[in-house]
């Protein structure tokens, strides 16, 4: 995936990119009929399990353009999210219009309840990052390590910085258990570092969160002083002048993908596409970078990815296969190991 340049984020700093930039990205051109369907059905329902004020800087970017869609969201995190899809299509009473979540392979499962889809640029995406010709790599992230900079003076290089008695009481994290996110960076830990990493941490007794944006806010609170989150989740603090700081691991950067989805039974399917039509496309995918930290599985990104420099960070992302076989064994280890129920 072609990342650029590193670029860090310091204090108050916001994400800027030059005007020649801003204008070299091809603007996304609907067709009429799909504009026309859309208006008529004046809205949708988005399932997502995105961190909730990023998508409502998602959804305020593309009503720029279409002022006419409403978007209204069902946030959860992705275990509880599929948990009431799954219990909807079970009982022929899925709401959503647009089904957005954190764990590619667990769409996967249901494709069925997906209706054919591609983008107007599906040939520009990288084939491996699809979940299925039918769900798409809307979002793509990575993991970062993130700090309070007024309690951590002493700036880590990596993760067997916070694996040890350096940070000791001052380390929180996300649950493995809360979505792809987290899952991508538990399986990272196992497979690159071995499960003697779980076992370091958990001696230290970190804090476990429910999600990314609440690991987040408390590490702007103070409450904790260090840990692992999705960097999305602190760019944009950063951006509003949260006293935090980030590296991306030098040992590697787990990165992972969310999947959206058009479900057969969708009401609004046309508002849906032209949501995810524009999110896909080189303008949507320029947004999600420069405004909100992401990166792209375009195999050309429209525009430079800030915090990473492709010499010294690896990314890192699982094999599918790999991940579906291992993931329940390794998630329950993992829960065993921190002392965690589900």
């Amino acid at each position: 995936m072609p990342i650029g340049r590193r670029h860090i984020l310091t204090g108050t700093a916001a994400l800027l990119t030059t005007s020649a930039a801003r204008a070299a990205i091809p603007r996304f051109e609907p067709s009429t009929a799909l504009l026309e369907a859309a208006k008529k059905d004046g809205g949708f329902v988005n399932y997502t399990a995105q961190i909730e004020d990023l998508e409502l800087e998602t959804i305020a970017a593309f009503n720029k353009r279409f002022p006419f869609v409403k978007v209204e969201i069902v946030h959860l995190p992705g275990g509880q999210l599929i948990e009431r899809i799954k219990a909807e299509i079970g009982a022929n009473k899925l709401v959503a219009d647009l089904i957005d979540h954190s764990e590619p392979s667990l769409l996967r499962n249901i494709e069925g309840a997906f209706r054919p889809y591609a983008p107007p640029n599906a040939a520009d995406y990288i084939q491996e990052a699809l979940a299925s010709p039918r769900i798409w790599p809307r979002i793509t992230a990575g993991t970062c390590i993130a700090w309070n900079k007024e309690l951590i003076k002493d700036r880590p290089t990596g993760w067997w910085d916070i694996a040890g008695p350096k940070y000791a009481g001052q380390v929180g994290m996300p649950s493995g258990y809360t979505g792809g996110s987290t899952w991508a960076w538990a399986m990272f830990q196992r497979k690159v570092l071995g499960v003697e990493y779980w076992i370091k941490q958990a001696a230290i007794k970190p804090r476990i969160y429910t999600t990314n944006a609440v690991t987040a806010d408390a590490l702007i609170r103070g409450e904790i002083g260090i840990g692992p989150v999705s960097f999305p989740s602190v760019m944009s603090k950063i951006r509003d002048g949260a006293p935090l700081d980030y590296i991306f691991p030098i040992e590697g950067v787990p990165c992972f993908t969310f999947a959206d989805g058009i479900p057969v039974t969708a009401k609004r399917s046309a508002a849906a596409q032209l949501y995810l039509d524009w999110c896909l496309s080189e303008e949507g995918q320029a947004m999600l970078i420069r405004d909100l930290g992401h990166l792209t599985a375009l195999k050309k990104a429209p525009i430079e990815t800030v915090g990473l420099d492709p010499n010294v960070h690896k990314l890192w992302f699982a094999d599918r296969a790999e991940s579906d076989r291992v993931r329940d064994s390794w998630l329950a280890d993992w829960s065993k190991i921190f002392g965690m129920r589900q």
